[in-house]
């Protein structure tokens, strides 16, 4: 009895141990034939990193004998944020193996390659269906009998069976960039309708409405390139609901829009998840009125500096001492009313003719001459300031501060939402006009009324810029001296899982790279001008001051009328002078008489 059940137990232990050899070489097989194809996908560098969800499979042993780095998440989800290389290769052991719950991780690993192992009867099309909710499309499939069949189900979108069955030795991509052609799938989109970002017009030869803009533009030709169609989400808009960048974004984080036809600026953001890389680069600054020439009326005072009004009063009086000694030859008929009143140095200095005295020596030459140089250097000085005043008046100072604009006569036109932002600005109230609405505000600015200054980005001012390129004379300038932001980064509206975001993000540089983004800032004037939403009319008021004016005299007829008055009373004394000379002669010829 006990020989028997020791042949027996021997016969079990030998038919288990063949068992055990045929399951380890299938074992080995699957091991050879993933290790081969991971060998394969890496080196056509589709990955530099393993992330691998599970652990009940070949994949943790087979990544020991692959060159790269690997990361094991054998629950199935991580606690980190995900910030490697996004050559990321993710493995599955199941399609059921990744349960990522960190919403970073999810957004950043969403359009990484994926190589799933399927190890019961599961069909590829439910697999597919189930990535595809989670809104990621490169997958591959093996099965447990790869090693046998050599095929690969890869995941496709824009097709009716959603899978592909790819044999490895046919060298057949397993992953492709299916984004690329989408075979007319919908983007939805939203615009703002803001000149010259997006402007609608209705098309002459199909009658349907299109969009043209700088940022129109970029959408437009993205929908084109990956055979997609644009539809607007007008019905996101509830009666005369005002669309802007805010309402746009705010739609788009609800996952109601993919793309917004729309540009913002942001400056103290942390998440841009529903936000695309920075499109542009702007600051944000005000455009204020060119500084007001100065008036005719001063022109007259500002040519005369008080320095060289007093060094010509000294020459004045020196040269006057000087001709009444040589020409006396003795200092007691020096008195203030002869040095002031002297003929010949009041003629000389105003460049008229004076009476040249006789018997002159070299002395008195030499002190004449000086006069006539003298007379000559000040008369042509003040005949060229005041000719290079009048035809191009001086300007008035660029305001280089907030405290400057409270001294000016500008109030600052702005709207309710860039009011936050000048608050800390110290801008006292009193100067700010706040607009509630927004059509309001940019109606005032597009009138260019230079009472205001206007907050606008360096975008926006190529187009006013160009539009006083038609003026008689520009009105406004931009002041990088009066900024809100120096600096801000202007990005498109997407929503979260974007599956194309990558697609998007790299034509939208490379539009900006080969020039067409500042073509077509400088164009959106034009485009403006052809949709009648802007006007070449002159807007810059004629220039009356060109013009002067009796009030622009009042210090030329103020000091001849004050010359005149000084004249009269020195004729008034003279002749009062010349009736007691007079008096005086005949008292003495009666006196004579009388004795």
């Amino acid at each position: 009895m006990t020989w028997f059940i020791i042949i027996i137990l021997f016969c079990l232990g030998n038919s288990q141990a063949q068992f055990l050899n045929v399951s380890n070489s299938s074992d080995s097989e699957l091991h050879k034939s993933l290790l081969s194809l991971l060998l394969i996908l890496h080196q056509q560098k589709l990955y530099d990193i393993l992330l691998i969800y599970g652990e009940d499979c070949p994949f943790p042993a087979l990544s020991r004998r692959l060159p790269v780095s690997t990361v094991l998440a054998s629950s199935g989800s991580t606690d980190f944020d995900w910030n490697y290389s996004s050559l990321t290769l993710i493995l599955s052991c199941g399609f059921e193996a990744e349960k990522e719950e960190n919403y970073r991780t999810l957004m950043k690993l969403q359009t990484n390659r994926r190589l799933i192992l399927l190890q019961e009867d599961i069909q590829p099309e439910s697999v597919c269906n189930f990535y595809s909710k989670k809104e990621q499309y490169n997958i591959a499939m093996v099965k447990e009998n790869f090693p046998q069949s050599g095929l690969v189900y890869s995941c496709r979108l824009f097709q009716d069976q959603n899978y592909e069955e790819i044999n490895i030795s046919t060298g057949k991509s397993i992953f492709i960039k299916q984004f690329r052609n989408m075979q007319g799938a919908p983007i939805r989109t939203l615009t703002d309708k803001l000149a010259p970002r997006s402007m609608a017009y209705r098309d002459s030869k199909s009658g349907k409405v299109k969009y043209i803009g700088f940022v129109a533009n970029v959408l437009n030709l993205f929908v084109e390139k990956v055979n997609a169609t644009m539809i607007m989400q007008l019905k996101l808009i509830k009666g005369k609901e005002i669309i802007s960048f805010m309402n746009i974004s705010k739609w788009a984080s609800e996952d109601m829009l993919d793309i917004g036809m729309s540009n913002g600026a942001y400056y103290k953001e942390t998440n841009f998840d529903i936000l695309s890389y920075p499109y542009l680069m702007s600051s944000h600054c005000f455009m204020a009125p060119l500084p007001d020439l100065m008036p005719y009326s001063e022109i007259y005072v500002a040519i005369v500096n008080p320095s060289v009004l007093i060094a010509i009063f000294a020459l004045f009086f020196i040269f006057s001492v000087m001709v009444i000694y040589l020409k006396e030859k003795t200092w007691r008929n020096l008195s203030l009313i002869s040095v002031l009143m002297n003929d010949i140095c009041l003629r000389g200095f105003l460049a008229q003719t004076f009476p040249y005295p006789r018997q002159s020596n070299r002395k008195m030459n030499l002190i004449l001459m000086l006069i006539c140089f003298s007379s000559l250097i000040i008369t042509t000085m003040y005949s060229a300031y005041l000719q290079t005043f009048m035809w191009g008046p001086p300007v008035d100072p660029f305001m280089t501060s907030f405290a400057d604009l409270e001294k000016s006569r500008y109030k600052v036109a702005i709207t309710s939402i860039e009011l936050q932002e000048l608050l800390p600005m110290n801008v006292s109230m009193e100067n700010v006009l706040v607009l509630e609405d927004a059509k309001k505000f940019i109606q005032l600015r597009d009138s260019f009324n230079d009472d205001y200054i206007y907050p606008v980005t360096a975008l926006s001012w190529i187009i006013f810029k160009e539009q006083q390129k038609r003026f008689t004379y520009p009105l406004f300038y931009y002041s990088e001296a009066l900024c809100l932001n120096s600096i801000g980064f202007f990005s498109f509206p997407v929503r979260r899982h974007l599956p194309y975001r990558d697609l998007f993000e790299e034509h939208m540089l490379r539009q900006n790279e080969f020039g067409l983004t500042n073509y077509w800032f400088y164009r959106g004037f034009l485009d403006m001008l052809k949709l009648n939403l802007a006007t070449s009319e002159d807007l810059s008021p004629p220039h009356l001051d060109d013009y002067i004016e009796v009030d622009d005299l009042y210090w030329v007829f103020g000091m001849y009328f004050a010359g005149l008055g000084i004249s009269l009373c020195c004729f008034i004394l003279e002749i009062l002078g010349s009736l007691s000379y007079w008096r005086r002669l005949r008292i003495y010829k009666w006196l004579w008489a009388k004795n």
